[in-house]
């Protein structure tokens, strides 16, 4: 692919497949919902959208600010709103340090839109947090937990064990979704970048096989109604998923991931592609459909953008086209842009948004950290057409602006806002997490007059 050139729509695998060719950019032709359809300020929305760019009839405030690190959120049938928080300083910044914690927990009292009242409970935090059968579950590195909780009962306890002994690697997120029969799936990230004998070195083979698949890169199965559960190799319900950040069931209670691509194509492999341009692009990130038994081919193969198919990673013999290792892998549904790095997903069920998003799915991209040549991308939350469990077409740019403007040359490190958590409120609003300066937004829908 030439310099500067990068696909732009989501490859819809087995239904629709689309690219489009632009500049390192953001093009408005190539952005369905950032196109015509899309304002910076809806006619009737208080302010500036909180420097978001919608849909016209969409809304954007903040619901809470500078909670740091805010990763997963959900929120309860009675709005009450809570929000892992990763790592231990999870204070404003120049503020005095607080107590270690695992979540905040915030209720808008007087219904003003913003929160009013912030708790700040548990142990240090991680990234997955979730609501099932009136508990509230939280990651917490090497444990997940869960607290009983009442609607009425902003501050939720006592604390139990539900999953202990959990591995921490360079993945360090636990995200996790529930099944209806009371499954707890549970994204255990891949030790490595792409299993080298010495991780991220440049010409290091993969270990073959490798070792790293029985106790990491996929994802586990335990019971979310079982007190002291302990890790297990032999819990791995599907396998070759490098890190599988977003987690969600879809109404007919299928289960449904994104997974972050490897990296380093061409800082590992400079004779294989010699073009920075090749890392820039690949691979694509990926929603898939999970069953039991699943492999997606981490770390024997990646989906190649070029190609339109998952090809043999360098560290076994790869050279970007042979396919030999991917043969029985499983495919995903939709690829998305190179290095976007997506974190959370939702099943849009509520009532309030227009009829076309109950038939899909939106999704945060935390935007890349590292395309060489190109610049950073993704930062933003996508749309994504779903029919019958199928993509039924592009996905749409939904909510750009998170990291500064359209057209500004953004980098991780200077980002303001970067995308993380996504959860439906009870009356059907959004609420978007940002882990960079700690931002809740909160994303609404009036129809234009």
């Amino acid at each position: 692919m030439r310099r500067g050139c990068r696909l732009k729509f989501a490859l819809a695998i087995g239904s629709l497949a689309v690219s489009a060719c632009t500049s390192g950019h953001d093009s408005p032709s190539t952005e369905t919902a950032l196109s015509k359809a899309a304002s910076a300020s809806s006619p009737g929305c208080p302010g500036d959208n909180a420097g978001l760019t919608l849909p016209k009839g969409f809304c954007a405030s903040v619901f809470a600010d500078s909670l740091i690190h805010a990763r997963g959120v959900v929120v309860a049938s009675n709005g009450d709103v809570y929000v892992a928080l990763e790592g231990t300083n999870n204070s404003r910044e120049n503020a005095p340090t607080l107590p270690h914690v695992s979540f905040a927990a915030l209720r808008d009292s007087n219904n003003d839109g913003r929160a009013d009242i912030v708790k700040r409970i548990g142990k240090t935090g991680n990234t997955g947090i979730g609501i099932f059968n009136g508990y509230l579950y939280v990651d917490e590195g090497h444990e997940i937990v869960r607290y009983a909780r009442p609607d009425s009962q902003l501050v939720p306890g006592p604390r139990e064990v539900v999953l202990s002994g959990i591995p921490l690697y360079q993945h360090l997120a636990h995200n996790f979704a529930f099944g209806p029969d009371s499954s707890l799936y549970v994204n255990m990230g891949a030790e490595s970048n792409s299993c080298q004998v010495t991780d991220r070195e440049r010409g290091s083979p993969g270990k073959d096989p490798c070792d790293e698949l029985s106790k990491s890169a996929g994802i586990w199965r335990y019971r979310a109604d079982r007190l002291n559960q302990s890790f297990s190799p032999s819990a791995r319900f599907a396998t070759g998923l490098r890190n599988e950040m977003g987690l969600a069931l879809s109404a007919d209670g299928k289960l449904y991931g994104t997974q972050h691509g490897r990296d380093q194509l061409h800082d590992s492999w400079p004779a294989t592609f010699p073009n920075a341009d090749y890392e820039a692009e690949n691979p694509g990130e990926e929603l898939m459909q999970i069953n039991e038994g699943d492999d997606f081919g981490w770390p024997y193969c990646y989906y190649a953008m070029d190609q339109r198919k998952l090809v043999d990673a360098p560290e076994y013999g790869g050279d970007g086209i042979k396919s030999s290792r991917c043969t029985n892998k499983k495919w995903p549904l939709v690829v998305f842009p190179g290095h976007w790095a997506p974190m959370s997903l939702v099943f849009y069920t509520g009532s309030m948004f227009p009829e076309r998003y109950r038939h899909g799915a939106f999704i945060a991209f935390h935007g890349s950290w590292k395309r060489p040549v190109q610049p950073q991308a993704g930062y933003r939350v996508v749309f994504q057409p779903l029919v019958n469990g199928a993509a039924s077409g592009s996905y749409e740019t939904f909510a750009f602006g998170f990291a500064g403007p359209r057209n500004a040359e953004i980098q991780s490190d200077t980002a303001k806002h970067r995308p993380v958590g996504l959860a439906m409120g009870p009356d059907g609003s959004l609420f978007v997490t940002d882990d960079a300066g700690g931002r809740i937004y909160k994303i609404t829908y009036h129809p234009p007059r």
